[in-house]
C-alpha cells in the first residue's frame, strides 16, 4: 500500500471510528463529553460510545454521532496493527481492560492492537474474504491473527484449515434472560418466552453462535413446542425479532421498549446492570441452562504470530482471568472427560 493510500485510510478511519465503546462499567454509564442532553432529547441512543476502546494515540478529527455515525464493534488503528483480534462480540465490554492490561505487559503493542467484536459467524465470513469488511461507505482489510469464539466454532475452523491447532479454552459462561428494569412482562422463566404477547429479541441462528445454546435450553424447558413457538411461530408473526448483533441490539431494543425480553449470556446482563442501564435479568435454572466454553486459536497464516501467541497466553493468565471474572465468567477447568467444570 502506498504512503498516500495508507495515510488516506488512516484519516478516514480515525474520522469514522472516533469515539468507540468503553470497557469498564463505570465509564460506560457516563455521558460522553458534550452529549449529556442527547439521551433526554433524542430518546435512548447507543449508550456505549465514549472513546476509551480506541487506544490509537493519534486520532485526528473526532466525528461520531451516537445515533447516526458510529462503529461500535471496530477498534483501534487498522493501518499499522501489530496484533489483529477477531472476537465474538458477546464480551465486547471486557476487551478494553484486557487490551489495556496486555499493552501494559507488552508496551511495544501500545496503540497497535486492532480488534473486532461482531458475531462469530460473521467473523468467519470476513476471514474467508481475506479480512476485508465494509461498514456503511467504508471498506478496509485487516487479516486476523487470532479468532476467539465458542470452542466448537473454533475447532470447526481448525478442521477446515482456517485456524491452526490447538484450540485454547479460557473461560465459561451461562445463559440468562435479559429484561427491562422492573420486569414489566413478569417473565419468570424460559416457558414465559412462548407467550404470544411477549415481544422478544432473539439471536439469529444463522450466524450468532449463542442461538445453538439457546435452542438447547428452550428444548430442556419446554420441548419442541417451546422451541418452535419462540423461533418459529413468533418469528412468523413478528413477536420475535431476530438480531444481527445481539450484544448491541438486545439491550438497546429493551431500553427502547421494542422488546420485553431476550436470552443473552449472563455476563452481558451483568455488564448492563453494572453500567447503570435500566436492564435486569431472570436466572435460568441449571437444569435448563447451557454452559459455553470460550476458546481461541491462531489463524493459519497469522501475520503477527508472536503477538498472537502472547495474547492467547495472556487471556489464560491470572491477570486476564481476573478481568473476565468481573463480568461473571468462570475460568475454564476441564474434567477427566474434557468437559467444562
Amino acid at each position: 500500500m502506498s504512503t498516500i493510500n495508507r495515510n488516506t485510510l488512516a484519516l478516514c478511519m480515525m474520522s469514522a471510528i472516533g469515539a468507540l465503546i468503553i470497557g469498564s462499567a463505570h465509564a460506560e454509564g457516563e455521558p460522553a463529553p458534550g452529549t449529556a442532553g442527547i439521551a433526554h432529547s433524542q430518546g435512548v441512543y447507543p449508550p456505549w460510545q465514549h472513546g476509551a476502546n480506541n487506544d490509537s494515540p493519534v486520532r485526528g478529527l473526532s466525528f461520531t454521532e451516537p445515533d447516526a455515525d458510529n462503529l461500535a464493534d471496530f477498534h483501534g488503528d487498522p493501518v499499522h496493527p501489530s496484533l489483529a483480534l477477531y472476537v465474538g462480540g458477546n464480551y465486547f465490554f471486557a476487551m478494553a481492560p484486557l487490551v489495556q492490561a496486555f499493552e501494559a505487559r507488552y508496551p511495544q503493542y501500545k496503540g497497535h492492537v486492532y480488534w473486532e467484536t461482531i458475531p462469530p459467524g460473521l467473523l468467519v465470513k470476513q476471514m474467508a474474504d481475506g479480512g476485508t469488511v465494509t461498514v456503511g461507505n467504508m471498506t478496509w482489510t485487516v487479516p486476523a491473527d487470532v479468532y476467539l469464539a465458542g470452542l466448537k466454532a473454533v475447532q470447526k475452523q481448525i478442521d477446515v484449515g482456517r485456524l491452526q491447532a490447538p484450540a485454547v479454552p479460557y473461560v465459561t459462561n451461562t445463559l440468562t434472560i435479559m429484561v427491562p428494569h422492573g420486569n414489566p412482562a413478569h417473565i419468570s422463566g424460559l416457558a414465559d418466552l412462548g407467550r404470544p404477547e411477549v415481544r422478544l429479541a432473539m439471536p439469529n441462528p444463522k450466524f450468532e453462535g449463542i442461538a445453538r445454546q439457546i435452542k438447547t435450553s428452550l428444548e430442556h424447558a419446554g420441548g419442541d413446542t417451546l422451541l418452535n413457538e419462540v423461533y418459529g411461530t413468533k418469528v412468523a408473526d413478528g413477536s420475535t425479532v431476530l438480531t444481527h448483533i445481539h450484544h448491541r441490539q438486545t439491550p438497546l431494543w429493551i431500553m427502547q421498549g421494542k422488546a420485553q425480553a431476550g436470552v443473552t449470556w449472563q455476563s452481558e446482563a451483568m455488564f448492563e446492570e453494572q453500567a447503570g442501564h435500566p436492564i435486569s435479568h431472570v436466572d435460568i435454572p441449571a437444569a435448563d441452562n447451557t454452559t459455553a466454553i470460550y476458546a481461541g486459536a491462531m489463524t493459519t497464516n497469522a501475520p503477527h504470530a508472536e503477538a498472537a501467541r502472547r495474547w492467547l497466553d495472556f487471556i489464560r493468565s491470572p491477570e486476564g482471568l481476573t478481568i473476565f471474572e468481573r463480568y461473571g465468567f468462570k475460568p475454564y477447568q476441564a474434567d477427566a472427560n474434557g468437559n467444562a467444570g
